[in-house]
């Protein structure tokens, strides 16, 4: 009986951990994130890519702009050198497209909707797009030269091919792997391995309540007899 008991505990504290393990490696996703600067150098911004089921969903956070709309994009080298940022290159193109999310012979795959600066000089943005990938393939941002997250200081057309009239480059971020830790207008995920070891403690904590209850239980079993 109590070799039964044993195998059937043993098997348990498998299970879970396996749940664990299982889950966890559901809710893993690929990410990146970038630190944007301004032409003197200075920080403005962060932003934030997740691979999502529905494409990569890229957050920002920015500070120290002028107000108004701006047009926004990635772009396709992961150089940042100001103070006119023209070595991230162009936006991110790799299925030779028409810029503009209204051109319809676009878009480019680094086409983003326009940010809204407040008054204050501050945004925080949100958008989501299936154009482009942290994985791997054509259309993904990780290729030989990286890619970039630039800001304009013009508002986007969308239409006019290559670049929608959107002027100068005034911010870049340069896209890097992983969930970094960012400075103070951002906030990074939460490492992977943390909900792991959360999962697993649970689990156990859980196996060793189930032990003592049984241990319990036998011996009082055994004092009756």
């Amino acid at each position: 009986m109590k070799q039964h008991i044993r195998h059937a505990l043993t098997g348990a504290a498998a299970a879970a951990l396996l749940t664990a393990g299982v889950a966890e490696a559901q809710t893993t996703t690929r990410a990146a994130s970038a630190v944007l600067r301004g032409a003197n150098g200075q920080q403005v911004g962060t932003a934030t890519l997740t691979e999502t089921a529905g494409g990569v969903r890229i957050a920002l956070q920015v500070r120290d702009l002028p107000p108004g709309q701006h047009g926004i994009h990635v772009h396709t080298a992961g150089a940042c050198e100001g103070p006119a940022f023209t070595s991230a290159g162009g936006h991110f193109n790799p299925t030779n497209a028409q810029h503009g999310l209204r051109n319809p012979a676009g878009a480019h795959a680094g086409d983003l909707p326009e940010i809204l600066v407040a008054a204050n000089g501050s945004a925080s943005y949100v958008t989501t797009t299936n154009r482009i990938t942290l994985g791997t393939g054509i259309t993904s941002l990780f290729d030989a030269d990286g890619s970039s997250v630039v800001i304009h200081t013009d508002p986007d057309d969308h239409v006019t091919d290559p670049t929608g009239n959107t002027g100068a480059r005034i911010a870049c971020g340069s896209i890097v792997a992983g969930a970094a830790s960012l400075p103070a207008t951002g906030v990074a995920p939460a490492a992977p391995l943390a909900g792991f070891g959360a999962a697993v403690a649970a689990a156990l904590a859980g196996l060793g309540v189930l032990l003592r209850r049984r241990h319990a239980r036998h011996a009082s079993n055994d004092s009756q007899r």
